[in-house]
C-alpha cells in the first residue's frame, strides 16, 4: 500500500469513526444485542416443517409416531425462539424490566405462540386448497404447498403476525422481509388476513401494515394494497392508513389500492392496472379503459435487423 494511498484510508477511517459517534443507528445500546437474523430463519424452516412434514425435510410421518417428530421439533424451536424474543424485548427494554422479568414475559408469549400453531396450520392448509382451486395450472395441492411463493409468503406473515400481534420487537419484520427476499411478496405482518387466501404468482405483491383482507380473497401479481401518502411519516404510526378488502374479491395484475377509508365491497373484481383511491361498493367490476393502439405499415423489415 503506497503512502498516498494510506492517507485516504486514514481519512476515510477518521470521518467514519467521528460519524459512528454522531449518528444515533450506529449507536447499539450498551449491553444489548439485536435479535440474531439467521437464527429466526432457522425458526421459520423448522415451523415449515411442522406445518407441512415431509416436503421440507427428511421426516416421514407415516414410519414414525408424528407426536414424536413434532414434540422434538417444537421444543428445538422452542429453544432457540425464545431466545430470540428475550434478546429482542432486552434491546428494547424501556421500562428497566429485570432479565428476570423479561424472561419471564418471553416464556408467556412462547406459551401464547405454541398454542395457536394448530389455528395457524388449518389456516395454512385452507390457504393451499384456496391455491389449487384457484389455480388451473395446479397439478395438485402437494405441488402448492411444496413450489408456490405465494403460500410461502402467506405462511410466513402467519407466523410473524401473531408475534406481531404480541408486540414482539424486530423478529416479525426479520420474517418477513426474508420473505420478501425470497419470493418479491411484501406482506407486512400487522396486516390483517383472512382465511382461504391466495397469491397467483405473486412477485410484487404490497400488502401493507394496517390492511385488513377478508375471506377468499385472491391476488394476481403486482398488486398494491397501500397507503395514500406517508409524507407525515412518524405521524401516521398506527393510524389506519391501507385499505379493507372484503370477502370474495379478486384483483388482478397490477392494480393499485390505496388509503385507509377505501373499502372494496365483497364480491368485486378489479381489474389489471386499476388505480382506485375511494371505496367501491359490493358486486362491482372495476375495469380500466383499454389504451387507443395505432399500428402503422407497412413496417419497413430493416427496422428489426
Amino acid at each position: 500500500m503506497d503512502g498516498e494511498f494510506k492517507l485516504v484510508i486514514g481519512r476515510a477511517v477518521r470521518e467514519m469513526a467521528q460519524f459512528y459517534s454522531s449518528e444515533e443507528s450506529f449507536a447499539i445500546k450498551k449491553g444489548r444485542h439485536l435479535p440474531n437474523r439467521g437464527a429466526v430463519i432457522e425458526v421459520l424452516k423448522d415451523l415449515r416443517r411442522v406445518m407441512f412434514p415431509g416436503y421440507f425435510g427428511t421426516e416421514n410421518i407415516t414410519d414414525t409416531a408424528p407426536e414424536y417428530f413434532v414434540g422434538n421439533t417444537l421444543t428445538e424451536v422452542y429453544v432457540v425462539l425464545k431466545k430470540q424474543i428475550e434478546t429482542a424485548l432486552l434491546y428494547e427494554n424501556e421500562e428497566h424490566k429485570t432479565e428476570e422479568e423479561i424472561s419471564d414475559q418471553a416464556m408467556k408469549i412462547c406459551k401464547k405462540f405454541f398454542s395457536l400453531l394448530p389455528g395457524i396450520q388449518q389456516m395454512l392448509l385452507k390457504d393451499a386448497q384456496a391455491g389449487f382451486d384457484g389455480d388451473p395450472a395446479a397439478k395438485s395441492k402437494e405441488e402448492i404447498i411444496f413450489s408456490y411463493p405465494g403460500l410461502f409468503a402467506i405462511f410466513v406473515y402467519r407466523i410473524a403476525h401473531e408475534l406481531y400481534l404480541m408486540d414482539v420487537p424486530f423478529i416479525p419484520r426479520i420474517m418477513t422481509e426474508y420473505a420478501h427476499s425470497r419470493t418479491g411478496i411484501d406482506i407486512n405482518s400487522g396486516a390483517t388476513i383472512g382465511e382461504y387466501f391466495f397469491i397467483d404468482h405473486g412477485t410484487g405483491v404490497v400488502i401493507g401494515e394496517t390492511t385488513c383482507i377478508g375471506n377468499h380473497v385472491k391476488l394476481y401479481q403486482g398488486v398494491t394494497l397501500g397507503a395514500l401518502s406517508t409524507r407525515s411519516g412518524q405521524q401516521l404510526a398506527g393510524v389506519k392508513r391501507h385499505p379493507t378488502i372484503q370477502d370474495n374479491v379478486t384483483i388482478y395484475s397490477g392494480a393499485t389500492i390505496l388509503g385507509g377509508e377505501t373499502v372494496i365491497g365483497e364480491e368485486c373484481v378489479i381489474a389489471g392496472s386499476a388505480f382506485i383511491t375511494s371505496s367501491v361498493p359490493p358486486r362491482t367490476k372495476v375495469t380500466v379503459k383499454s389504451p387507443e393502439l395505432t399500428f402503422k405499415g407497412p413496417v419497413d423489415s430493416n427496422v428489426w435487423e
